[in-house]
C-alpha cells in the first residue's frame, strides 16, 4: 500500500513568531540571534531580510552590513518552543503519527487519514488553514508517497506553499534537481560526484552502483535509491534525546584564568539543569574550545556512573580544560556537551535488581 506523508515547515519560525507578537514589525526585515558586538549570528532572518542575502548561521555584523534596516531581535526560545507545541499538537489532531524534526518542522503520515479529508490536497490545505488559526502562522507543506520527496517538495514551496508529488511521479520530480537537493549530500559528496560526472538527481538515479560504492561505500547505494525517489523509512514519532549542551561566544576573547572558570561554572550550571528537567542523567562530558584564531577542538570524558550535577559536570569540565590550555592561549568561545544520556533512577533501579 503506498503511503501518504506530508512533510510541513514553518516558514521563517523565529522571525515570523516576532512579527505576529510585535504588529510594527510586519513587512519589515527582521533578523533574530546575538548582537553584533557579542558576536552574534543570525539564528532566524524573515522573508523580507533575505532578500538582500541575509542567511541563518551568518555572522549578525555581516547581516546588519547587508541589510542595514533590519530589526535585530534577541532570541526568546521559551516563547518558541510554547508556539511550537502549539503547531504540533494541530498537527497530532489530524493524525497521532508524527516525526517531530525540529521545533518548527515535522513529518505527519496521513496515509489513513488522507481519504476522509477529500484526498492529499484538501487535507493539506486544511493542515495549513488550521496552523495559520491556531498558532497564526504559514507552513510550507509537501505531500508525496516517502520522506525524500515530501521534505523536497516543501522546500522547493516556500513561503507559504502547498506541493504535491502525485503516487508514480517521484523520479520525475527529483530528475531535475542538482545532487544537493538529497538528504546527506553536502560539498564533499557533491564534489566526488561531480568528478564522475553526476550532477543532477536523475544523473544520480541512473549511476553505475559500482561507481558510487567506490568512494560511498554502503552510502552510494542509498544516494540511488533516493534519487530514485524510494525511501521506505518509517516515522519515528518517539526520539531519545542523545545529548544536552550548551555553548558560549565571549564579546572579548578571554585567557586561561577566574573568568574562563566563572564561564565554565555558569555554563556547567546551566546543562546541568536542563538534564534534570529532561530527568536523564549523562555519562559523557565533552569540552568545546574555539581559539582567538578559530581553531576548534572538542575533548570529552566518560565515566561508569551517569550525573545532572553541575559540580561533578564543572570538575570533569575543568580536567578536560586543564589537560589542553597552554600559556598564551586565548579563547573565543566555550562549551560543554553531555551524551551517553540514561533516565534518571535507571541506574538504582538496575541495582535493586542486581542485589
Amino acid at each position: 500500500m503506498s503511503r501518504t506523508i506530508v512533510h510541513a515547515d514553518l516558514d521563517a519560525f523565529f522571525a515570523a513568531v516576532e512579527q505576529m507578537d510585535r504588529p510594527e514589525l510586519r513587512g519589515t526585515p527582521v533578523v533574530v540571534g546575538g548582537a553584533p558586538a557579542a558576536r552574534g549570528v543570525v539564528a532566524a532572518a524573515s522573508y523580507e531580510a533575505r532578500r538582500f542575502g541575509v542567511r541563518s548561521a551568518m555572522a549578525m555584523s555581516r547581516a546588519l552590513r547587508l541589510c542595514p534596516k533590519a530589526v535585530r531581535v534577541s532570541p526568546r526560545f521559551d516563547r518558541y518552543a510554547e508556539v511550537s507545541r502549539r503547531v504540533m499538537a494541530t498537527f497530532r489532531s489530524v493524525t497521532p503519527l508524527v516525526e517531530p524534526l525540529s521545533l518548527d518542522e515535522a513529518f505527519l503520515d496521513v496515509t489513513e487519514q488522507v481519504e476522509r479529508y477529500g484526498g492529499p490536497e484538501a487535507l493539506a490545505r486544511q493542515l495549513k488553514a488550521e496552523v495559520k488559526g491556531n498558532a497564526g502562522l504559514t507552513v510550507s507543506i509537501g505531500v508525496a508517497s516517502n520522506k525524500t520527496v515530501a521534505k523536497i517538495a516543501s522546500d522547493m514551496g516556500k513561503p507559504d506553499g502547498l506541493i504535491i508529488v502525485p503516487i508514480g511521479r517521484e523520479a520525475g520530480f527529483l530528475e531535475p534537481l542538482p545532487v544537493r537537493a538529497l538528504w546527506g549530500i553536502g560539498p564533499k559528496a557533491e564534489a566526488a560526484l561531480a568528478v564522475a560526472g553526476i550532477h543532477t538527481v536523475g544523473q544520480l538515479a541512473g549511476a553505475d552502483p559500482s561507481a558510487l560504492e567506490r568512494p560511498f561505500g554502503s552510502r552510494g547505494g542509498i544516494f540511488r535509491r533516493m534519487a530514485q525517489g524510494l525511501d521506505e523509512r518509517p516515522l519515528e514519532t518517539e526520539h531519545r534525546r542523545q545529548s544536552v549542551g550548551a555553548e558560549t561566544t565571549f564579546p572579548n576573547d578571554l585567557a586561561d584564568g577566574p573568568e574562563l572558570c566563572a564561564q565554565l561554572g555558569r555554563i556547567a550550571a546551566g546543562v546541568a539543569r536542563r538534564l534534570t528537567r529532561g530527568r536523564v542523567k549523562a555519562r559523557t562530558v565533552a569540552l568545546k574550545l574555539r581559539y582567538s584564531d578559530f581553531r576548534t577542538i572538542t575533548r570529552q570524558t566518560s565515566r561508569a556512573d551517569p550525573t545532572d550535577d553541575a559540580d561533578e559536570i564543572r570538575g570533569r569540565a575543568e580536567s578536560l580544560l586543564a589537560k589542553v590550555v597552554s600559556p598564551g592561549d586565548r579563547f573565543r568561545l566555550l562549551g560543554i556537551n553531555c551524551s551517553g544520556l540514561e533516565e534518571d533512577g535507571k541506574e538504582e533501579q538496575l541495582r535493586l535488581w542486581q542485589r
